[in-house]
């Protein structure tokens, strides 16, 4: 694994990492863009970690790709456990989810990689669907969405989100957005009070509205290359039928007789003690799309 840097047309430079097959840039022809969700970063997530290492030891190079100051990592007390944890993305721009993507889909191009693959997990899924239903290029040849979520049924379910929400917005009033709330958002995650004020108001990112009926289906229907959708089934934040959930979501793509829609048995919403498995499936969803030709998705 390596450092990567991109820089965003707003000029904010992105860091990222790479497993190259090689060590070295543009050592084969194909690329998986993966990324990452809410509090999720290379650095504290064996899921992204297990899918560069498989991936590069099987011939495609892996981008991570985070967003804003996704890269960023810091440790804090969780006083629910009294332990120390490490997490990242405490700090997160959704208006600029759009931008954040394309950069790294230019800097792959850039890279002269022949193949593109995107790739989200979780909150990242809704992420990759915002700009592959928006974005005029070609760029991408390939798309694999895995976990992703319906952020207003979410926020039904998680703990304290509310109390996060009126605190975090009597803190901007006083002048305190950059400053990290003291309870962790959602009950897993710290962050910025602008943070949790932006995730409220990310309208972009409700495109899985499969639940809650709040969001738009626009994006997924706009998506121009075939893909596969993953789900785990003890998915815990997508209703009682995780199958069902993400199988909505391919029926309101333009392609659904094509792409492929993948259940996990025993995994749960992060793959718990399954980031093997979750990497297994990710290669074998490549692996698949490019043994046969290429405009035809497996069904």
């Amino acid at each position: 694994m390596e450092i990567i840097k991109a820089t965003t047309k707003r000029g904010l430079e992105l860091r990222s990492a790479i497993y190259d097959t090689q060590n070295a840039y543009n050592s084969n022809d194909t690329v998986l863009i993966m990324l990452t969700g809410i509090c999720s970063n290379v650095f504290q997530n064996d899921l992204l970690d297990a899918t560069g290492k498989l991936l590069s030891q099987n011939g495609i190079t892996v981008i991570i790709g985070h967003a804003h100051d996704s890269f960023s990592c810091f440790a804090y007390t969780d006083h629910s456990t009294g332990k120390q944890k490490h997490a990242g993305v405490f700090n997160d721009d959704f208006n600029m989810v759009y931008e954040d993507v394309e950069t790294w889909v230019l800097k792959a191009k850039n890279m002269d990689f022949k193949n593109i693959i995107l790739a989200g997990h979780s909150l990242g899924s809704n992420k990759i669907i915002n700009y592959l239903g928006n974005t005029p290029d070609n760029f991408v040849d390939y798309f694999i969405v895995s976990s992703p979520v319906d952020i207003m049924h979410w926020k039904t379910i998680m703990p304290n989100v509310e109390e996060c929400y009126d605190m975090a917005r009597t803190w901007i009033e006083n002048g305190r957005g950059d400053d990290i709330l003291p309870m962790l958002f959602g009950g897993f995650s710290p962050m910025t009070a602008n943070t949790v004020i932006g995730f409220f108001n990310a309208e972009n990112l409700k495109n899985c509205p499969v639940l809650s009926g709040n969001g738009e289906t626009s994006s997924l229907y706009n998506i121009k290359p075939r893909g596969s959708f993953i789900i785990g089934s003890k998915d815990s934040v997508v209703g009682d039928s995780p199958k069902a959930f993400i199988e909505q979501l391919n029926k309101w793509t333009k392609h659904e007789h094509e792409n492929q829609v993948i259940e996990v048995e025993g995994a749960s919403h992060i793959f718990f003690n399954k980031h093997d498995i979750y990497a297994q499936t990710i290669l074998d969803c490549i692996q698949n799309h490019y043994t046969k030709n290429k405009e035809m998705i497996y069904a």
